[in-house]
C-alpha cells in the first residue's frame, strides 16, 4: 500500500488536526529530526523528511506503517506531559482507518483489537465490537470453574496461545475450537482429575486444600451437635477405642488432653459457643468427631461434593 492523494474530507482533516496537535506537544521538531529518530528506532516504516512533511501537512494519506512510526517518535519527544507512544498509536488508528477505509464507526480490525484498550465506543452506545466482546466473552455463558482463576505462572505468551489457537481453528475448524475453550473454563481441562491444569501446579494448593478441609469439617460438626446432644461423649470413647488410628495422630490427642484448660473449654462446647473456642478446641474436637477426611472430587468442586468425611460415631440414618 502507497500513499494517495485523496480530496481533503473531515476525516482527514480530523486525523492532520490531530497530527498536528502531537507535533507541537512533542516541542515542534525538525522534519529531518523526525526522520532521523524513526531511522534510529525500530519502526515499521523508513519514512524521509518529504514524507514526514507531507504527511503533517495532510497532502497525502500515507500507509499506515508511515503514520504509527511518525506518531511513535513524536509521542516519545512529548515531555510535559508525556504520552505513551503506544496509547498514542492506537488513538491514531481508528482515524487513519476513517480516512483510508471510511469506516469511522465500523467493526476494528484484528490489529485495531490488539492495540486499543476497552470496548466500543466511547459514548457507551452498542456497537458491532460491543456485541462482539459480550459474545465471545466465556464468562457471559458459564460459570468458569474456580481452579482456573488461581494466581500462577502463564507457561506460554499470548501470541504463542493466538498462534496455537489460529491453528486449531484451521485443523479443527472454529465450531470445534470454541466448544473446547468453553469445556476447558467450565472446568473440563487436562489435569483437572489432579486439581490443576496439565503442566501446571499452584504453590499452595495442597495448603489451602487442607484449610477448605477443615473448614468443611468443622461446618459438618456444627450440624451434628445442634442435633445430636452426646455426640461429643461418644466421639471422645470411640477415638480413645479406635486401635487403626495412626500412633502420632493418638499422641497428639493424648497430649493435647493433659491440659486441663483446654479440654474444660472442649468438654463445654456447643454450636453457640463454638466461635468462642480457640483454634487448639476446634482442632482437637475435629480429632474426636472426625477420623478421616479426603478428596473424592476433583479442586475446585463445592466442598461436599469434593470431600468425604469417615466419622468415628457413623451418622444416624435419615428418616
Amino acid at each position: 500500500m502507497t500513499d494517495t492523494v485523496l480530496p481533503p474530507n473531515e476525516a482527514h482533516r480530523e486525523l492532520v488536526h490531530a497530527l498536528e496537535e502531537l507535533h507541537r506537544a512533542a516541542g515542534s521538531p525538525g522534519m529531518r529530526k523526525v526522520s532521523a529518530l524513526i531511522a534510529e528506532g525500530d519502526h515499521p516504516a523508513v519514512v524521509s523528511h518529504e514524507g514526514v512533511r507531507t504527511t503533517l501537512k495532510g497532502l497525502t494519506v500515507p500507509r499506515w506503517e508511515t503514520v504509527q512510526s511518525i506518531v511513535a517518535v513524536l509521542a516519545a519527544a512529548c515531555v510535559n506531559p508525556p504520552r505513551d507512544p503506544t496509547a498514542e498509536v492506537a488513538r491514531f488508528l481508528p482515524l487513519w482507518r476513517a480516512v483510508r477505509e471510511g469506516e469511522p464507526g465500523g467493526m476494528k480490525t484484528a490489529r485495531e483489537l490488539a492495540l486499543s484498550q476497552g470496548w466500543g465506543s466511547d459514548d457507551g452506545q452498542w456497537d458491532a465490537e460491543s456485541f462482539l466482546a459480550m459474545m465471545i466473552n466465556p464468562f457471559n455463558a458459564i460459570q468458569i470453574d474456580p481452579s482456573l482463576a488461581v494466581p500462577h505462572e502463564p507457561q506460554i505468551s499470548e501470541d504463542q496461545w493466538v498462534q496455537a489457537g489460529v491453528r486449531l481453528i484451521e485443523e479443527y475448524g472454529a465450531e470445534t475450537a470454541l466448544r473446547a475453550l468453553l469445556r476447558t473454563l467450565k472446568g473440563d481441562y487436562l489435569g483437572a482429575d489432579e486439581g490443576s491444569p496439565f503442566g501446571y501446579r499452584f504453590p499452595d494448593q495442597e495448603a489451602v486444600e487442607m484449610h477448605t478441609a477443615f473448614r468443611y469439617g468443622c461446618d459438618r460438626i456444627l450440624q451434628r451437635l445442634e442435633v445430636e446432644p452426646n455426640l461429643l461423649q461418644r466421639s471422645v470413647s470411640a477415638m480413645h477405642a479406635d486401635r487403626t488410628m495412626d500412633r502420632e495422630d493418638r499422641i497428639e490427642m493424648l497430649r493435647a488432653e493433659s491440659d486441663a484448660s483446654l479440654m474444660r473449654e472442649v468438654m463445654t462446647a456447643t454450636p453457640e459457643t463454638w466461635h468462642e473456642l480457640s483454634e487448639e478446641a476446634h482442632h482437637q474436637i475435629f480429632g474426636y468427631l472426625i477420623k478421616s477426611i479426603g478428596p473424592v472430587g476433583r479442586f475446585g468442586l463445592p466442598p461436599d461434593q469434593r470431600f468425604r468425611i469417615v466419622w468415628r460415631v457413623p451418622e444416624p440414618p435419615e428418616d
